[in-house]
This record gives C-alpha cells, sequence and structure tokens, in this order.
C-alpha cells in the first residue's frame, strides 16, 4: 500500500473536490494565474526579517532582443558580506512560475541558510521555449557571480538551487559553469533531469498526487526540448568529472522520483561529494505548499542542515 502523509491526503483530497479545469487543460496565461492562486492559498507568508529588492539583469551585448532578466535579492538580516550566494531557479516546467510564486520559498530559504540570495525569473515557453530558460540562467549566474555593484554584496560562492524545472535549469548550470565560476554546490529540489522519462515513478504516479503525467506532457510541448540533448536532459551529458557537491531531495509520491534518484546514483558513480534526501509520503511542489502541508517546512529545514553539512 502506498504511504500518504496525513497532511498530504488531506491537500490531494480538497484538491479533488474542487470543480474546474486544471492547469494543463488551460492556456499557458491561465495557468501561470492558476499556480499564483494556489499559492497564495497553500504557501506560508514569507518571513519579514529578509530584505527584498527587485532588479535587471543585463544581457550580454551578442545575446540578441531578449532584453534583461528580471531578478530579485534577498538578505536575511544575519547574512555574511561576503559569503555563499544562492542562485534561485523557480520551478513550473519552464512554462509557469515567477518571482512571486517563489518569493516565500527563497525568503525562507535564506533565512534558514542565512546566505544572501537571488531569484531569476528568466523566460517562460511557450513564448521562449528551449533553450531561452538555459540561456538566461547561464547569463543571470555569471552576472551574479561577477558581484556588481548594484547587487549590493559581494559573491564569494554560488550555490545554485531550484525546485523542479529549476532543479533541471541548477544542474545543467553547475556543469556548464563549475569550471568558470566558484561554484560551491547545487540543490537540486525534485529535479527534472531525463525529458525523455516515461517509466518507472512516471506511471506508478501519473494521476492523483498533484503532477501528473498529463502535466508533464502539456509542459514538455510547451517548452519544446530536444529531450535527448544534456542542456534538457542533463542526465543525459557524458561529462560527470569534478562536479560541485550536490544535495539531491526527492519525494515519494513524485512522477520525477526516480529521475531524481538516477541522477544522484549518477553523481555518487563519478564520485562527487554527495547526500541525498528522499522525503516519503511526500508530493512533487511541497516546498510551495507548507501552510497546506506543514511537514513540508521540516522537510525544507532538513535540507538546509543538509546543505550545510555539504558545505563543511
Amino acid at each position: 500500500m502506498t504511504y500518504v502523509r496525513d497532511d498530504v491526503k488531506n491537500l490531494l483530497g480538497m484538491m479533488a473536490a474542487v470543480e474546474g479545469p486544471q492547469m494543463h487543460e488551460v492556456d499557458a496565461e491561465t495557468a501561470r494565474q492558476m499556480y499564483l492562486q494556489m499559492g497564495a492559498i497553500a504557501e506560508r507568508p514569507a518571513p519579514a526579517d529578509v530584505a527584498t529588492a527587485n532588479f535587471e539583469i543585463p544581457r550580454p551585448a551578442n545575446s540578441g532582443p531578449a532584453g534583461a532578466i528580471k531578478a530579485r535579492s534577498y538578505r536575511p538580516a544575519n547574512a555574511a558580506a561576503d559569503g555563499p550566494t544562492i542562485c534561485f531557479f523557480h520551478g513550473g516546467g519552464w512554462v509557469i512560475g515567477d518571482l512571486d510564486s517563489h518569493n516565500s520559498l527563497v525568503a525562507e530559504i535564506a533565512k534558514l541558510t542565512g546566505f544572501n540570495a537571488v531569484a531569476v525569473d528568466y523566460r517562460l515557453a511557450p513564448e521562449a521555449p528551449w533553450p531561452a530558460a538555459v540561456d538566461d540562467a547561464l547569463a543571470a549566474a555569471r552576472w551574479i557571480a561577477s558581484s556588481p555593484a548594484s547587487l549590493g554584496f559581494k559573491v564569494s560562492r554560488l550555490i545554485f538551487a531550484g525546485d523542479s524545472a529549476g532543479g533541471n535549469l541548477s544542474a545543467i548550470s553547475a556543469r556548464a559553469l563549475r569550471r568558470e565560476l566558484p561554484v560551491a554546490a547545487q540543490w537540486l529540489i525534485y529535479p527534472g533531469t531525463d525529458m525523455a522519462a516515461d517509466s518507472g515513478s512516471m506511471v506508478e504516479f501519473a494521476e492523483g498526487y498533484l503532477l501528473t503525467a498529463a502535466g508533464m506532457a502539456w509542459f514538455g510541448t510547451h517548452y519544446a526540448p530536444d529531450p535527448a540533448h544534456e542542456l534538457a536532459s542533463p542526465i543525459l551529458s557524458a561529462d560527470w568529472a569534478d562536479l560541485p557537491p550536490a544535495l539531491v531531495f526527492t519525494c515519494g509520491l513524485d512522477p520525477l522520483r526516480d529521475q531524481g534518484r538516477a541522477y544522484a546514483a549518477k553523481l555518487a558513480a563519478a564520485g562527487t561529494r554527495l547526500i541525498t534526501r528522499e522525503a516519503a509520503g511526500q508530493v512533487h511542489g511541497s516546498a510551495q505548499l507548507r501552510a497546506a502541508i506543514p511537514s513540508a517546512q521540516a522537510d525544507l529545514e532538513a535540507q538546509v542542515a543538509d546543505l550545510k553539512a555539504l558545505l563543511a
């Protein structure tokens, strides 16, 4: 019998009783509004003692007409003046999500770690399909690591972090930039690592556990990646040498669970310093549902403890 936490069971029951279309049954813009509305109901308030500031990251001169990348900095009261900085990429299947959808989560991460953080609002599909999100992630990371005066603090080391699609971008960025930037770690929260996955947990948890197989197909259709390319499916990369230390978090009821497990196994086989944690009875997206799923707060706090151990 599949184990489901009580608080998760309560949320799933309430969602099943709600009438109306699911996100994958509407257009992208409507889905984005639904995502924000769900967060307003199910997420905890952002901690008040973390200072935030919105700004724009300029693109390299040769990057085309896409415009600046929106971002938000988070400065906890106890942050070191020149400590590690978390570069955070939000989840949402590369189609939904933004600075506001993940504001509480990133603020909480900054408070718990004591590290400054920068959330990156990369371009979304279908307006900007793959690899636009990857291009934005890499450009933003390079700018953040340069410690520009407009950022307001010095970046001594960079920690890539993100959930779901953001975990995918974090894994890609950590690999692509590890020899160029001072990358201290990669924190992958239920990451998507294999765009062609169609077995195991993708089938076992295809329906009824928040993220669905139909939803993943909808995201993939909009994002339109090459599933065989390492900038879409980082698990397919041939280069596993000297990767930054990794924290890989998976959830027991997640269609993406097996992708996270498999990616962690490859990291371990390559000798990467690694900590893995799996939340039994937990669903994909739980890090943003900490009011509706109180146990997800404990999961997040445990990950922060793991991250500090990884960096020690």
